[in-house]
C-alpha cells in the first residue's frame, strides 16, 4: 500500500506513535509518506527508499494574524495524493489533521480521485481541545466523516462517545512498543553519568503541562530521598518546568533532581531506571509508562484514563488516586526497599509491555487500511 501519514512531528506521544508506525509499515514493504511541517523527531534519517517526507510550508501573509495551517495542509495533501498516487490517508489527531484531510478529500473528489481517511484519536484532541465548545462541531464533523476511526484506549473511546455525537464505529487499537528493538539494543555503559552505584534512579517523562502534575513527581521524590539514596531524572520540556526548577532550588535539591530536556535517548535513560512515576491528572494511554515497562521499569501512576489498561495494578506497578502523593510514595518505597519484590515487578513489567508489542498491533492497522480502501466507491 501507498500510505500517507499526517502527524505532529514533535516529542509528544501521537507523533512518536505515528512515526514508529510508519517506520514499521515501511519495513513490511509499504510506501510511507510523512506529511507535516517538520521532519518527525523519531525519523532520524530517511534511510529507507520507501519512506518519504513532504514538508508543509505555510506562506507568511501579513493579511493574516494567524497563518492558516489547515489550508496549507489540505493543499499539500492534495498535491501529494495526486503526485505520489497515495492509496490512503492516516491522520493522527482530529484537529486540525482530520479536518484538513476531509477538505483535501472533497477537493480530490472533484478531480475524480477517491481517497479514504483513517483517523486515530490520541487524547487531548478529544478531552482538551476537541471538547471546547468552539471546536466541538468541527471535531464531531471530522470524526463522522472519516472512513475508519481508531482510539488508543477503551477509555478514550468512551470519552469520545460521551463528549461528541458520534454516528460511526470507533475501534480501539492501542499504542505499541518495539520490544525486539529494545531487547536487541546493547546496554550503554554510562550509568555513572546519571547516578552513583548505590543510588536508585527514578524517572519521569512528559511534556510538563499542568495535567502531568510534575510537582507531584517532585513531592513523591521528596518523601523517598531522606531514607533511600536516589536521583530523579526529569525528561521533557513544558510550561511547568520553570516553577519546578524554582521550587527545587529553594528546597536545595539541585544535586538530586536533574532536568534532561527533550531527548532522543530515552532508551539510555530508561534502561538504568529503577522506577517510573506518572501521576497525571489525565492520560488517554500513557505511552511513556509503556516505554518504561518495556525496559523492565515498574510504574507508579495515577488511576486515570487509559493508564489502568497499560499499567496492571500489583503486577507491572501500582495505581493510586490522582493527587494521592502519600500512597504513591508508600508504594514506591515498598518496591525500592525490597530487592526481591522489585526484581519480580521488573520481570512482570516487561511481560505486561509485551501485550502491546509492535508485531501484535501493526497487523490491526493493515487490516483497517485494507478495509477502508476496499470500502471506497469509485
Amino acid at each position: 500500500m501507498n500510505i500517507a501519514i499526517v502527524c505532529y512531528p514533535t516529542f509528544g506521544g501521537s507523533g512518536v506513535v505515528a512515526t514508529e508506525l510508519g517506520i514499521a509499515l515501511s519495513a513490511k514493504g509499504h510506501d510511507i509518506h510523512f506529511i507535516t511541517y517538520h521532519q518527525p523527531v523519531r525519523l532520524e534519517a530517511l534511510q529507507h527508499h520507501n519512506i518519504h517526507f513532504h514538508e508543509v510550508n505555510v506562506p507568511d501573509y501579513p493579511l493574516f494574524k494567524y497563518q492558516p495551517y489547515e489550508l496549507a495542509l489540505s493543499s499539500r495533501l492534495v498535491d501529494v495524493v495526486k503526485n505520489a498516487h497515495i492509496d490512503l490517508l492516516h491522520v493522527h489527531y482530529a484537529i486540525p489533521h482530520a479536518y484538513a484531510a476531509y477538505m483535501a478529500k472533497k477537493i480530490l473528489i472533484d478531480e475524480g480521485i477517491q481517497i479514504p481517511i483513517v483517523t486515530t484519536l490520541h487524547g487531548t484532541d478529544i478531552t482538551l481541545v476537541g471538547s471546547h465548545p468552539f471546536y466541538r462541531p468541527a471535531v464531531t464533523f471530522s470524526i463522522n466523516h472519516s472512513d475508519r476511526i481508531t482510539a488508543v484506549s477503551e477509555s478514550l473511546r468512551q470519552d469520545t462517545m460521551r463528549l461528541f455525537d458520534i454516528k460511526t464505529n470507533i475501534e480501539v487499537v492501542p499504542n505499541f512498543i518495539d520490544i525486539k528493538k529494545i531487547e536487541n539494543r546493547g546496554k550503554p555503559c554510562q550509568r555513572s553519568l546519571l547516578a552513583k552505584k548505590e543510588e536508585k534512579i527514578i524517572t519521569h517523562i512528559s511534556n510538563f503541562r499542568p495535567l502531568k502534575r510534575i510537582m507531584d513527581v517532585i513531592s513523591i521524590f521528596e518523601r523517598l530521598s531522606p531514607e533511600i539514596p536516589c536521583k530523579l531524572m526529569m525528561v521533557g520540556e513544558g510550561p511547568e518546568k520553570i516553577k519546578a526548577i524554582e521550587y527545587i532550588e529553594k528546597a536545595g535539591l539541585e544535586e538530586k533532581i536533574l532536568f534532561l530536556g527533550n531527548s532522543n535517548e530515552i532508551d539510555k535513560i530508561l534502561c538504568y531506571s529503577d522506577l517510573f512515576l506518572l501521576p497525571s491528572e489525565k492520560e488517554s494511554f500513557g505511552l511513556s509508562a509503556l516505554e518504561a515497562m518495556a525496559h523492565g521499569v515498574p510504574v507508579i501512576s495515577s488511576n486515570t484514563g487509559g493508564l489502568p489498561e497499560v499499567n496492571k495494578e500489583g503486577y507491572s506497578g501500582y495505581l493510586s488516586g490522582i493527587g494521592d502523593i502519600d500512597s504513591m510514595a508508600d508504594r514506591a518505597r515498598d518496591l525500592l526497599l525490597n530487592n526481591r519484590l522489585h526484581s519480580q515487578f521488573k520481570k512482570q513489567a516487561r511481560k505486561q509491555a509485551s501485550q502491546f508489542s509492535l508485531e501484535k498491533i501493526i497487523g490491526k492497522y493493515e487490516t483497517i487500511y485494507s478495509d477502508a480502501i476496499a470500502s471506497v466507491k469509485f
